[in-house]
């Protein structure tokens, strides 16, 4: 749990420092991304069909997805580490709810929220640490919620995680069935896959994924 504290921090601290810098950069992301904004509306009618609810984007930034789910007709809100990035997204979206939490440590009763949202989020936890994050989102979920969960893809399935360069703190990328068979060992099924490949112009040149999972 120490290396996992101390990643954290470290983390915790780096988005600091690139909060305003991360905001301008992405604020307007899904702008340029039909493809992501094609599963985040799939994400939201599996949300509005099993009765709605509150929603949770986990690691938010500075809000701009979270946002996002609340024009697509969902309860969200926002948690994210840093406490930068959590003034700029109440600056940004004053009417929306923003917290300073952990994902490791959520401040959610057990079965509270009818989805999670997982964007990038998970990406600079170190693997060891990772079930204990996923345990957590399905801790929160209702039975039937759903969590939608977004990272980048290792290179085969021999190597289910491989770190990588990133411009803020260290993170990892993972084989997708490796970790579709963990988000099922903590009681979340698979509902849908998308894989976009890379496009010639982005910085990375890695499989993005995105896996719909849901609570029995």
């Amino acid at each position: 749990m120490l290396e996992h504290d101390d990643s954290l921090t470290a983390t915790r601290e780096a988005y600091d420092t690139a909060a305003p810098t991360y905001a301008r950069l992405f604020r307007d992301s899904l702008r340029e991304s039909p493809l992501d904004r094609a599963m985040l509306s799939v994400f939201a009618e599996a949300v509005r069909t099993a009765g709605g609810g509150r929603v949770a984007d986990l690691g938010c930034g500075p809000g701009h997805i979270t946002a996002h789910l609340a024009d697509l007709g969902l309860t969200a809100f926002g948690v994210d580490a840093s406490p930068a990035m959590i003034e700029l997204a109440q600056q940004a979206y004053p009417e929306l709810q923003f917290d300073v939490g952990s994902m490791a440590a959520l401040d959610i009763p057990d079965g509270e929220l009818a989805a999670v949202l997982s964007r990038w989020s998970i990406i600079h936890t170190p693997p060891p640490q990772l079930p204990s994050i996923t345990s957590e989102f399905a801790r929160v979920l209702a039975p039937g919620g759903h969590l939608l969960i977004g990272f980048w893809a290792s290179d085969d399935a021999s190597r289910p995680t491989q770190v990588f360069d990133h411009a803020v703190a260290p993170a990892h990328r993972w084989w997708p069935d490796h970790l579709a068979a963990l988000l099922r060992t903590s009681g979340l099924t698979e509902v849908a896959r998308m894989i976009r490949e890379p496009q010639p112009t982005d910085r990375r040149q890695f499989q993005e994924v995105h896996l719909l999972v849901r609570k029995a």
